[in-house]
Protein backbone atom coordinates (compact mmCIF):
# COMPACT_ATOMS: atom_id res chain seq x y z
CA UNK A 1 0.00 0.00 0.00
CA UNK A 2 1.17 3.53 -0.62
CA UNK A 3 2.63 5.66 2.11
CA UNK A 4 0.75 8.96 2.11
CA UNK A 5 1.68 12.52 2.85
CA UNK A 6 -0.70 15.48 2.59
CA UNK A 7 0.69 18.95 2.02
CA UNK A 8 -0.61 22.41 1.21
CA UNK A 9 0.68 23.80 -2.09
CA UNK A 10 3.25 26.09 -0.43
CA UNK A 11 4.91 23.14 1.32
CA UNK A 12 5.34 20.99 -1.80
CA UNK A 13 8.93 20.64 -2.88
CA UNK A 14 9.73 21.37 -6.52
CA UNK A 15 10.33 17.64 -6.99
CA UNK A 16 6.92 16.74 -5.52
CA UNK A 17 5.20 19.36 -7.67
CA UNK A 18 6.95 18.06 -10.79
CA UNK A 19 6.01 14.45 -9.96
CA UNK A 20 2.34 15.18 -9.31
CA UNK A 21 2.00 17.30 -12.46
CA UNK A 22 3.75 14.60 -14.51
CA UNK A 23 1.43 11.89 -13.13
CA UNK A 24 -1.66 14.00 -13.79
CA UNK A 25 -0.55 14.61 -17.39
CA UNK A 26 0.42 10.96 -17.89
CA UNK A 27 -3.03 9.73 -16.88
CA UNK A 28 -5.46 12.48 -17.86
CA UNK A 29 -3.81 13.95 -20.96
CA UNK A 30 -1.85 11.07 -22.51
CA UNK A 31 -3.60 7.88 -21.33
CA UNK A 32 -7.15 9.26 -21.55
CA UNK A 33 -6.28 11.26 -24.69
CA UNK A 34 -7.87 14.34 -23.20
CA UNK A 35 -6.10 17.64 -23.83
CA UNK A 36 -7.25 20.11 -21.19
CA UNK A 37 -5.81 22.93 -19.10
CA UNK A 38 -4.56 21.19 -15.97
CA UNK A 39 -3.26 24.42 -14.38
CA UNK A 40 -6.76 25.61 -13.47
CA UNK A 41 -5.92 27.92 -10.57
CA UNK A 42 -7.10 25.44 -7.93
CA UNK A 43 -3.76 23.94 -6.94
CA UNK A 44 -2.68 26.79 -4.66
CA UNK A 45 -5.69 26.67 -2.27
CA UNK A 46 -5.62 22.85 -2.26
CA UNK A 47 -3.98 20.20 -0.14
CA UNK A 48 -2.18 17.58 -2.18
CA UNK A 49 -2.35 13.94 -1.11
CA UNK A 50 0.67 12.05 -2.39
CA UNK A 51 0.99 8.27 -2.20
CA UNK A 52 4.44 6.69 -2.64
CA UNK A 53 5.46 3.08 -3.11
CA UNK A 54 8.38 1.49 -1.24
CA UNK A 55 10.78 2.66 -3.98
CA UNK A 56 9.76 6.28 -3.38
CA UNK A 57 7.78 6.62 -6.63
CA UNK A 58 4.55 8.62 -6.70
CA UNK A 59 1.83 6.07 -7.53
CA UNK A 60 -1.35 7.71 -6.18
CA UNK A 61 -2.54 11.28 -5.96
CA UNK A 62 -5.61 13.38 -5.13
CA UNK A 63 -6.25 17.09 -4.83
CA UNK A 64 -8.32 18.13 -1.80
CA UNK A 65 -10.18 21.41 -2.02
CA UNK A 66 -11.86 23.38 0.76
CA UNK A 67 -15.45 24.57 0.41
CA UNK A 68 -15.88 27.52 -1.91
CA UNK A 69 -13.25 26.57 -4.49
CA UNK A 70 -15.04 24.08 -6.77
CA UNK A 71 -18.43 24.12 -5.04
CA UNK A 72 -19.81 26.81 -2.69
CA UNK A 73 -21.03 24.50 0.08
CA UNK A 74 -18.87 21.44 -0.41
CA UNK A 75 -15.30 20.34 0.04
CA UNK A 76 -14.06 18.46 -3.01
CA UNK A 77 -11.71 15.68 -4.02
CA UNK A 78 -10.37 15.84 -7.56
CA UNK A 79 -7.58 14.75 -9.88
CA UNK A 80 -7.89 11.29 -8.30
CA UNK A 81 -5.33 9.01 -9.95
CA UNK A 82 -3.26 5.91 -9.55
CA UNK A 83 -0.32 5.17 -11.81
CA UNK A 84 -0.85 2.31 -14.25
CA UNK A 85 1.44 -0.16 -12.41
CA UNK A 86 -0.43 0.48 -9.13
CA UNK A 87 -3.90 -0.29 -10.48
CA UNK A 88 -5.77 -3.31 -9.17
CA UNK A 89 -3.49 -3.44 -6.12
CA UNK A 90 -5.82 -1.66 -3.67
CA UNK A 91 -3.88 1.61 -4.02
CA UNK A 92 -6.96 3.43 -5.38
CA UNK A 93 -9.11 2.32 -2.44
CA UNK A 94 -6.37 3.35 -0.02
CA UNK A 95 -6.17 6.73 -1.79
CA UNK A 96 -9.91 7.35 -1.41
CA UNK A 97 -9.97 6.28 2.25
CA UNK A 98 -7.05 8.60 2.95
CA UNK A 99 -8.63 11.43 0.92
CA UNK A 100 -11.84 11.25 2.92
CA UNK A 101 -9.97 11.12 6.24
CA UNK A 102 -7.94 14.19 5.27
CA UNK A 103 -11.05 16.08 4.08
CA UNK A 104 -12.73 15.44 7.42
CA UNK A 105 -9.59 16.47 9.33
CA UNK A 106 -8.98 19.61 7.25
CA UNK A 107 -12.52 20.84 6.58
CA UNK A 108 -14.66 19.29 9.30
CA UNK A 109 -18.05 17.65 8.69
CA UNK A 110 -18.62 19.55 5.44
CA UNK A 111 -20.09 17.26 2.74
CA UNK A 112 -17.70 16.27 -0.06
CA UNK A 113 -18.66 16.64 -3.72
CA UNK A 114 -16.85 15.09 -6.67
CA UNK A 115 -17.16 15.02 -10.44
CA UNK A 116 -16.91 11.27 -11.07
CA UNK A 117 -16.21 9.52 -14.32
CA UNK A 118 -19.32 7.39 -14.88
CA UNK A 119 -17.42 4.12 -15.24
CA UNK A 120 -16.25 4.56 -11.61
CA UNK A 121 -19.73 4.93 -10.05
CA UNK A 122 -19.57 1.61 -8.19
CA UNK A 123 -16.11 2.50 -6.82
CA UNK A 124 -17.28 5.86 -5.44
CA UNK A 125 -20.56 4.44 -4.13
CA UNK A 126 -18.49 2.03 -2.02
CA UNK A 127 -17.18 5.10 -0.15
CA UNK A 128 -20.64 6.52 0.53
CA UNK A 129 -20.96 8.86 -2.46
CA UNK A 130 -24.39 9.22 -4.06
CA UNK A 131 -25.19 10.62 -7.50
CA UNK A 132 -26.77 14.07 -7.71
CA UNK A 133 -28.09 15.53 -10.93
CA UNK A 134 -27.74 14.26 -14.46
CA UNK A 135 -24.83 12.76 -16.33
CA UNK A 136 -22.76 15.29 -18.33
CA UNK A 137 -19.71 15.39 -20.57
CA UNK A 138 -16.52 16.87 -19.18
CA UNK A 139 -13.68 16.90 -21.71
CA UNK A 140 -15.73 14.42 -23.80
CA UNK A 141 -15.81 11.89 -20.92
CA UNK A 142 -19.14 11.01 -19.23
CA UNK A 143 -19.23 12.30 -15.65
CA UNK A 144 -21.77 12.67 -12.88
CA UNK A 145 -21.70 14.76 -9.70
CA UNK A 146 -21.63 12.74 -6.47
CA UNK A 147 -21.89 13.84 -2.84
CA UNK A 148 -20.82 12.15 0.38
CA UNK A 149 -22.43 13.35 3.59
CA UNK A 150 -20.87 12.68 7.01
CA UNK A 151 -22.99 10.67 9.43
Amino acid sequence: MPEFTCLPFAQLSLQQLYELLALRQEVFVVEQDCPYLDADGKDEPAHHLLGYNTQGQLIAYARLLPPGISYPEYASIGRVITAMPARRTGAGKALMRESLQWCRQLYGAVPVKISAQVYLLKFYRSFGFQEVGEEYLEDDIPHIAMVREWK
